[in-house]
């Protein structure tokens, strides 16, 4: 083929690979394209990964690939992979950690490059502790450890809170709760905090929290209902996630409570389709895409140099709040 199109053979090589492609000029790489289609010609990657030790493979462990808010990151990071002629393997575990090993093995066992992990647990998480055993560069998104033992790209998620609660207040709501995430992750964690805190420093009640056992539409019912049947008072509820929300809105529709006329809600991720439920969802957006990339730029930083990246590396993308229909005053016959 390098004959074919006029090339050394090393030209050749690189004008193939995505990640080289940049050293040699536009018109031979498009020369050695076209004698490569024109050939049949597909790269070995078993030969390339004896030869060079990489498979070229990231690993990827998601907590729920039908939850929507994976796909954009998920997408954002196979663009900069493949740029880079990688490709991505994607295993849901939920979030069952023992589940999360035990698929964090398997694609060892395949010889992946390096891991994008957004299952993390807060507390000394097994598969960072397996990656950091067996040398596997690992970037976390999404979720991080407390020990901050690995890069990570993650939401403000303390942030996030603030601004929902700060556009509550705005809005004239004083008697406000919040629908957490699980306990023993740091989005639950730091979401609450941050709910917390911003209460705190408008002089507000910030005890009606309660923390859901997973972020589904189901858990967020069931959260919103032992929260409301404690503070019936309550005129808003700012969710940890949007799934949260929609369990909240199924909840106050199962108590002839309407959103916003007696309760406004808020979420948190921004979702596809949150714009087009009823009532559109009042939420806090993230750059998932964004997430997605930085991730994977970071983790192929970590597969070229080790010590490239300080392990406690944190990106913290900042949120912005989508105002919608699903927040308003607190109806004129509630008290201040």
């Amino acid at each position: 083929m390098a004959e074919a199109a006029g090339v050394h053979v090393s030209t050749a090589s690189r004008a193939l690979k995505p990640d080289t492609r940049h050293l040699v000029a536009d018109a031979v790489v498009a020369r050695v394209l076209a004698e490569a289609k024109r050939l049949g010609y597909h790269p070995d990657a078993t030969a390339a990964a004896l030869r060079t030790g990489r498979s070229r493979l990231i690993g990827a462990l998601v907590p729920g690939i039908a939850n929507p808010v994976f796909a954009p990151i998920l997408a954002g990071a196979e663009a900069v992979l493949a740029a880079h002629g990688y490709a991505l393997l994607v295993a849901d575990p939920g979030d069952d950690p023992a589940r999360a090993l035990a698929l964090a093995d398997s694609m060892g066992s395949r010889r992946v490059d390096g891991l994008l992990l957004a299952t993390a647990t807060e507390r000394d998480d097994p598969v960072v502790t397996h990656c950091l055993a067996r040398g596997t560069p690992v970037v976390l998104i999404n979720r991080t450890e407390a020990a901050a033992r690995v890069p990570a790209v993650v939401p403000d998620d303390a942030g996030g809170l603030r601004l929902a609660v700060e556009h509550l207040v705005a809005l004239g709501h004083r008697r406000i709760g919040h629908v957490g995430g699980p306990i023993g992750l740091t989005t639950g964690t730091r979401r609450r905090l941050g709910f917390v805190g911003v209460m705190v420093e408008h002089g507000l009640d910030a005890s009606a929290v309660e923390s859901s056992m997973a972020y589904t539409r189901e858990a967020g019912a069931v959260a919103s209902a032992r929260l409301l049947a404690r503070r019936p008072d309550l005129t808003a509820l700012a969710c940890a996630n949007d799934l949260l929300a929609l369990g909240a809105y199924d909840t106050l529709a199962g108590l002839s409570r309407t959103v916003p006329r007696d309760v406004s809600v808020t979420g948190h991720n921004d979702m596809p389709l949150v714009d087009m439920v009823a009532p559109p969802l009042t939420t806090v957006r993230i750059g998932h895409a964004e997430m997605g990339q930085e991730g994977a730029r970071l983790l192929l930083r970590a597969i070229e140099d080790r010590t490239a990246i300080p392990p406690g590396c944190t990106t913290l993308l900042r949120p912005e709040i989508v105002v919608r229909a699903s927040t308003a005053p607190p109806s004129a016959t509630d008290p201040a």
